[in-house]
């Protein structure tokens, strides 16, 4: 897993410098550039639950993640995480073919 970048928050208390919501929400960015994404994506679910209504919109305003990403966490939360794979990050299938694949699909394309 490559190391992620630390997300800077920009809700508007950050903003106005509020010292302990700064300290908070650049932990919270901290923690989640240790985590991979369906993790990520877990953790701001959960925290946009804790704030109620408008918690999602502001957890993507403090990590930066897309306010679709996190209903998706939501999603997958209120469902017990039961069609998540334990063993891996993505699904089968899912990411990029490999370059194997492609390159063997290009030949035969040109074939024709």
């Amino acid at each position: 897993m490559g190391r992620q970048n630390i997300n800077q928050c920009k809700c508007w208390e950050c903003q106005q410098g509020n010292k302990s919501i700064q300290k908070q929400h650049q932990q919270l960015n901290l923690l989640m550039s240790r985590l991979d994404e369906q993790q990520r994506r877990w953790l701001a679910a959960l925290e946009a639950q804790k704030l109620g209504h408008g918690g999602t919109q502001r957890i993507s305003e403090v990590t930066g993640l897309d306010i679709n990403t996190i209903r998706r966490g939501r999603r997958e939360l209120d469902q017990g995480l039961v069609n998540r794979p334990t063993e891996r990050i993505r699904l089968a299938g899912g990411g990029r073919k490999r370059v194997e694949k492609n390159s063997k699909e290009s030949r035969q394309a040109c074939k024709q």
